[in-house]
């Protein structure tokens, strides 16, 4: 292990020894007009010892269900890539956690491992930024622990879709045009719009205040739809690509956004590396989400990636209240 790699995780311990243990618990929110409820977690700082728990193949050292220690957290809101699911950067949101962070992650429904339903469906890439300000709200307001949580300190870390998700959310307008695949054969009132030249409502949320986008789907993006995009934004790309976003079009978007982001290119990497090293048994059956270029170590990644998002992060937002 090289020096800078020794220090992250030195770093990353440090903080885990600080609060004990992330707690884990389930959030449900509710289902609003033609918009379905949503279910995923919620991981926050906690004063007492971890213990192993499992969900389907993911095992995770946390503290389930344990009170929320502390007041005035920061509040990161997480979006999966297509068909992953709210565990998907599952390691992200336990180190933020460990270091006095509230982290939520959501399914976004009909786009999930369990639910493919609404992959293919162009209401997916309206209906998701949408998901996230419903979550911003819920956590801000109907969450029992609502008034623990700084509203004035809100981020975002996204995936692939969820970066296409996330960069909408802080202001980006993307840019359908009047012919998209996505709507080939279908007559719905959104694809009827887009026949007509007309963007749909997307959601944006001012409420957060920092991002960090792992390497976004940009197909629908141009250089005109990030004009109203202010806050700082952690850009991080692959160097091969994969699951249609390629280098050369997250490098298009650091050219783009009007503030420059701190881009960073992580070499050998591929497309799914951004998510954390795979069970045994999940590599056996899906090895494109768990294979990586030889010589590429996914483990040491995230160590280096998850401290820089957390330094990140308490650069822009702020630092945390000490655990007492």
């Amino acid at each position: 292990m090289n020096l800078r790699r020794l220090v992250c995780c030195i770093a990353c311990c440090l903080a885990a020894s600080l609060t004990q243990a992330a707690g884990l618990k389930s959030v449900d929110i509710p289902a609003e007009g033609a918009l379905q409820p949503l279910k995923g977690a919620v991981w926050y700082p906690c004063n007492q010892p971890p213990s192993e728990a499992r969900i389907g193949p993911f095992v995770m050292s946390v503290s389930m269900n344990c009170p929320l220690a502390g007041e005035k957290r920061p509040l990161i809101v997480v979006s999966h890539g297509r068909t992953g699911s709210f565990l998907g950067h599952r390691d992200t949101a336990e180190v933020l956690a460990d270091a006095g962070f509230i982290v939520v992650a959501i399914n976004h429904p009909g786009d999930t491992s369990l639910d493919q339903s609404r992959t293919r469906e162009f209401s997916v890439f309206v209906e998701r930024p949408a998901d996230i300000k419903r979550v911003v709200d819920y956590m801000l307001g109907s969450w029992p622990d609502a008034a623990r949580i700084d509203a004035g300190r809100v981020g975002f870390f996204g995936f692939s879709r969820g970066g296409y998700t996330g960069l909408v959310a802080v202001g980006a307008n993307p840019y359908f045009g009047k012919r998209l695949r996505l709507c080939d054969g279908k007559s719905d009132p959104l694809c009827e719009q887009v026949r007509m030249g007309t963007l749909p409502e997307l959601s944006h949320d001012p409420r957060i205040k920092a991002a960090v986008i792992a390497d976004p789907l940009s197909v629908f993006f141009t250089q005109e739809s990030f004009k109203n995009v202010r806050v700082p934004v952690q850009l991080w790309g692959s160097e091969r690509g994969g699951d249609g976003v390629t280098p050369a079009s997250v490098a298009d978007i650091a050219g783009w956004l009007p503030t420059k982001p701190d881009f960073r290119v992580v070499p050998g990497s591929q497309h799914f590396s951004f998510l954390p090293p795979c069970p045994a048994e999940l590599a056996q059956s899906a090895g494109e989400l768990c294979s990586d270029q030889p010589g590429f170590d996914r483990a040491a990644f995230h160590a280096d990636f998850n401290a820089s998002v957390l330094a990140f992060f308490k650069a822009q937002l702020g630092q945390p209240p000490e655990i007492k």
